[in-house]
């Protein structure tokens, strides 16, 4: 069935399966089903699972707490790559100076980022910055954050000392032309990712350190274990995910992703997230 499947009968090593979360392995309502809790903590018994997703450290784990994790996870879009029991493996930071010169340019445009940075390295405890001053789009993604005791509120917003990501939400007519800028601006010094946000009909800018991407956090994923990229299966459906897609030996599409993942990707699965595609090739595997 999964013809394009590259496999080295010869490797003693287990096989290696890492998967995004969101509209990936986590179905449309966020949650874990039960199907793929049951395939996945059973594939852990003979291979190395793990997850590559735009989310935090601690909201990852929220999202997982049915799943056995042993390897390292790649975080916050490749900006951080941290073990379960929150070992420090990799981190690719904006700093101040850098992230500032940013939100300046974004507010020629009338438009402010959230900022998620880390404020201390050793517990690893982030925060979350908002502005307030909101469009539709950045209201709407804050009701998903309620609760959530990160949140700092601020007036003029400005960068703190290690920032992971900025992120802009908007409409495609107002973030395309804001990429287009900051490319021409800061060129080869950040890495710029304009995506449909899949929760809503907005879009979302986000901007990371040149090497903090999920390509350069799966290369030091696999330095840390010992193997090569050639070894790794990784599965995704969104932007974020095409240049992992090229680095792996196998990419591995959900019927929902985007076509441009579709595109580059060595399997496209007949399931989507919410079929649990990423579970039914693993059991069938």
């Amino acid at each position: 069935m999964w013809a394009s499947i590259k496999q080295n009968p010869l490797n003693s090593m287990p096989p290696i399966y890492i998967t995004d979360l969101d509209h990936t392995l986590l179905r449309s309502d966020q949650s874990i089903s039960d199907f793929t809790a049951k395939v996945w903590n059973s594939k852990t018994e003979d291979a190395i699972l793990s997850i590559a997703t735009a989310r935090s450290f601690q909201k990852s784990l929220h999202f997982l707490d049915k799943l056995h994790l042993d390897a390292p996870m790649i975080l916050l879009d490749g900006t951080m790559i941290v073990t379960p029991k929150k070992k420090l493996v990799e981190i690719k930071t904006l700093n101040k100076a850098q992230a500032d010169a940013i939100i300046a340019e974004g507010a020629k445009y009338d438009i402010y980022p959230f900022i998620i940075a880390l404020k201390d390295i050793v517990t690893l405890e982030e925060s979350f910055l908002f502005p307030t001053t909101l469009n539709a789009y950045q209201h709407g993604v804050l009701e998903n954050y309620r609760n959530d005791p990160r949140m700092v509120a601020c007036k003029n917003i400005h960068a703190i000392e290690m920032n992971l990501k900025l992120v802009y939400f908007g409409s495609h007519e107002t973030l395309t032309p804001l990429a287009i800028h900051l490319e021409q601006t800061f060129g080869k010094e950040l890495e710029y990712k304009l995506s449909p946000e899949n929760y809503s009909d907005g879009w979302f800018l986000t901007i990371l350190h040149p090497e903090g991407d999920k390509a350069h956090a799966l290369t030091k994923v696999m330095e840390y274990l010992e193997q090569e990229c050639k070894d790794v299966t990784v599965f995704g459906d969104s932007v974020n995910d095409i240049e992992m897609f090229k680095v792996a030996g196998t990419s591995v599409a959900v019927s929902n992703a985007l076509d441009e993942v579709k595109a580059v990707a060595d399997v496209v699965l007949p399931y989507s997230n919410d079929e649990d595609g990423v579970a039914r090739y693993l059991k069938e595997i």
